[in-house]
């Protein structure tokens, strides 16, 4: 599958009915991190879900486990706030959810795509620095 440059955020999210429409909710976390702006209108591209995905919830439909809040390919702005055994920089998003960066320091503001996804953390690699 092609995705465009333009791309701004990608997430994973319900479609719900409202009265006479439908709605699809963006997470807070997208607004936050400047990815997007509530006050534009923004184009939506819908892809249908993996089938993997419903072995991964419970007969009522929620997940069985926490799941990571960042996926792979996500675009991140995040702000170093450690450095690890290995000297990579260490942020912390929702949940105190760690994303390393290799090549970040303490202090450093960079936008970041994700590059790698575990249960406990995530990998994401600078794309811009000093936001």
């Amino acid at each position: 599958m092609e995705i465009s440059d333009k791309l701004l955020c990608l997430f994973s999210a319900d479609v719900s009915a409202e009265d006479d429409r439908y709605v699809i909710e963006v997470p807070r976390r997208e607004i936050e991190t400047g990815s997007i702006d509530p006050d534009e209108t923004y184009r939506v591209a819908l892809i249908a879900g993996d089938e993997d995905d419903d072995a991964k919830t419970t007969e009522t439909g929620t997940p069985s486990e926490p799941q990571p809040p960042v996926e792979n390919g996500e675009i991140r702005y995040v702000e170093i706030e450690d450095i690890g055994k290995q000297g990579d920089g260490i942020a912390r998003v929702e949940r105190g959810y760690v994303i390393i960066v290799p090549g970040a320091e303490v202090g450093d503001r960079v936008k970041v795509e994700i590059s790698e996804v575990k249960s406990n953390f995530a990998v994401g690699e600078i794309i811009e620095e000093d936001i």
